[in-house]
């Protein structure tokens, strides 16, 4: 999949972007049983940025997890084994196969189960662009002059069992000295003079050695010019690293780190380690990456108004995934969806109720987008889907969310924390963060995890009742009933009702499809809501309608224009008149240069119901590019006047609307809109 980012508001929603993103954290080839444990990795290599080149060698240690005949590991499309070494330094053969991004070396005495032993492969290669990547389409290792990236999911260096498989690490990369490179682990710098190697340009260069002794997922290596700016405060070692462009923004973006890094020490408990990089990627890869001790975000998405949000998920991944790590893809959302729910409750403490409101609105859709199999079965799915991002990322989010509900507060918080600490270092199955949750709830959990982790779907609530007054000055009594199509269907649910005086708060336990109730009031009933405060993931026309968005987006992103419109009419269908849902119609037809069906469907949007309010604004500058592009200049500086007009600046409409009141907007001749 290609993942493009534009300045409009086609950047995606939280949601979607979050579900994309994690791409990077899938192995490629998890559903091939694990064979081997790597312990440890020696690696040395030596970048030549304006080449684009890699040149290095790398000594693994692993140790067999059954009877070995071949160790398998995953390695860039772009790199080139020239030797493979045995632990006494004996050549051995090694077969590339380019189709999964693997090298295979068959080892001639075998390896016993249980037994050791190192192999040393010798490699090179030219990585810059996407198209050898382990992950078709997008760009997870990049060598350059400005910037150089190797993410630990480029496969840069071999890999076994990704993102399960935890490993300790020194890794030495040399770079040309004007260069800073940042990874995880003890760092020494060693300054080396001029090279005579080719390539070199015979200039001096600096090797950065990062030594990581706690297992776990090292290997991510950023490498650039960079203005730095340190911390200390709160006991944290922090370093941000930004690009000159962005260092004024360097000191918000430090005390929104200190903020968020210090609320997860107070639910989870202390990390491996208090030292932490932020670092700015280029914007032609993922939206952000973590490492231990890192957090990436590409440039884009480092703005003036601070993504607090985006940061919080990538730092809390310090507790989930360098910390505490899946034991099997099974439990990937033991990760992910751990740090994505962890990113809400900092929302919540940072923005309020209604903050975390918003952001269980974008889990909910996210973890229903695509609910047509059990997340305890998510292994069965392609690990590069949007199926399988939708229930690890989001779904997960969601499970925590309802069981923060079912547990309250207090227990919740002890759940999670003992489950932190406990697991520190380690990796863990979801049995064993259910047995914690059940410890505190003082009963099993079966009910509630089986629904939710062993099923697909969720209720449609729906409410009947009958008010009765009590007689003079005794209040009133409402009967009523909770229905929906869920059979197995069991959760405590929340009842409000508005009265004229005090407002009354109940847990009903729904269970099955029709569940009875009787609620005494003093005051006259005016408002019965059904989980007001959003504590149960529920369907609804709603969530119907931003989940079909949601998946045209997807595949608008992987360039299936007809299937994404296909979707965005579906969403018009749960509602003739969304905004959001007319503005992605507009923007298909746009991108097929159907500009009068464009035009027609912005003016919709216009005219609709104004959700999300920015709606508004990018369909009068999408207007104006129409008639840049249809040669009505007046018509054109009429809908970008419009657009100021509205003083609404998401995603830096304003200064996109101003450019082109200066300078007519011209289509790109590669026909990218």
């Amino acid at each position: 999949m290609q993942i493009r980012f534009r300045r409009a508001p086609s950047v995606l929603s939280g949601s979607l972007a979050l579900l994309l993103l994690v791409f990077v954290a899938m192995p490629s080839r998890a559903a091939e049983k694990i064979r081997l444990r790597v312990d440890d990795y020696q690696i040395e290599a030596e970048l030549t940025p304006h080449l684009h080149q890699i040149s290095a060698r790398a000594k693994v240690k692993f140790t067999a997890l059954q009877d070995l005949n071949t160790a398998i590991f995953e390695l860039h499309n772009g790199l080139r084994v020239t030797r493979v070494l045995d632990d006494q330094n004996q050549p051995l053969s090694a077969e590339r196969v380019t189709q999964d991004s693997t090298i295979r070396v068959p080892l001639p005495a075998g390896l016993a189960k249980d037994a050791s032993t190192t192999l040393t492969f010798e490699y090179e290669g030219e990585i810059e662009s996407a198209d050898d990547s382990p992950v078709p389409g997008l760009k997870l290792a990049s060598i350059g002059d400005d910037t150089s990236y190797l993410l630990y999911s480029g496969r840069w260096f071999p890999v076994s069992g990704y993102g399960l498989n935890r490993f300790t690490s020194t890794i030495s990369v040399t770079v040309p000295s004007h260069m800073l490179v940042i990874g995880s682990g003890k760092t020494t710098v060693t300054d080396n003079p001029p090279s005579n190697k080719p390539n070199s340009n015979g200039l001096p260069t600096k090797t950065f050695t990062f030594v990581y002794s706690k297992p776990s997922f090292p290997g991510t290596i950023v490498a650039g010019i960079f203005q730095e700016y340190k911390s200390d405060e709160a006991g944290m070692d922090l370093h941000v690293f930004f690009k000159p462009d962005h260092q004024k923004l360097a000191p918000e973006y430090t005390t929104t780190a200190i903020q968020e890094f210090t609320y997860f020490i107070t639910l989870y408990g202390t990390p491996l380690s208090q030292r932490l990089n932020v670092v700015e990627l280029p914007g032609d890869t993922v939206p952000y990456a973590w490492a231990p001790e890192m957090a990436a975000l590409a440039g884009h998405s480092i703005t003036e108004k601070t993504n607090y949000r985006l940061l919080a998920n990538a730092i809390a991944h310090q507790w989930w995934g360098v910390s505490v790590s899946p034991a099997t893809k099974d439990d990937w959302w033991l990760t992910d969806g751990f740090s994505r729910y962890s990113e809400a409750m900092y929302v919540e403490s940072a923005a309020g109720s209604a903050g975390l409101e918003e952001a269980i609105k974008d889990m909910s859709v996210g973890a229903l987008a695509y609910d047509n199999i059990p997340l305890s079965s998510a292994s069965k799915l392609d690990p590069f889907s949007t199926e399988f991002q939708s229930l690890v990322t989001d779904k997960g989010a969601m499970i925590l969310h309802m069981l923060r509900w079912v547990l309250g507060e207090d227990k919740y918080l002890k759940t999670m924390r003992e489950f932190a600490e406990t697991y520190a270092g380690k990796s863990a199955t979801m049995d064993e963060f259910r047995a914690i949750a059940e410890k505190y709830y003082g009963e099993q959990l079966t009910w509630f995890f089986s629904q939710w982790l062993d099923s697909t779907g969720a209720p449609e609530f729906k409410l009947k009742y009958t008010t009765y007054r009590l007689g003079s000055n005794k209040g009133f009594r409402v009967t009523g009933e909770i229905s929906q199509d869920l059979d197995l269907f069991r959760m405590p649910v929340d009842v409000r009702i508005d009265t004229d005086g005090k407002t009354e708060n109940k847990k009903i336990d729904v269970v099955g499809t029709n569940s009875a109730f009787i609620i005494e009031t003093f005051g006259r009933p005016r408002r019965i809501s059904i989980d007001p405060d959003h504590h149960v993931l529920t369907n609804s026309s709603d969530v119907k309608l931003r989940s079909s968005i949601l998946r045209g987006q997807a595949l608008q992103q992987q360039g299936d224009l007809s299937g994404a419109l296909a979707e965005f009419n579906k969403a018009l269908d749960q509602n003739k008149n969304s905004s959001l849902a007319h503005y992605r119609v507009a923007e298909i037809f746009f991108l097929q240069r159907n500009y009068q069906s464009s035009a027609n469907s912005y003016r919709a949007s216009i005219n609709g119901d104004g959700d999300p309010r920015w709606t508004e604004v990018w369909s009068h500058i999408q207007l104006g590019k129409i008639f840049d592009i249809t040669g009505q200049r007046e018509r054109a500086i009429n809908e970008y006047r419009q657009a100021i007009q509205t003083n609404d600046d998401t995603f830096a409409a304003l200064e996109e609307a101003r450019r082109y009141m200066q300078k007519a907007y011209e289509r790109p001749k590669n026909k990218e809109q």
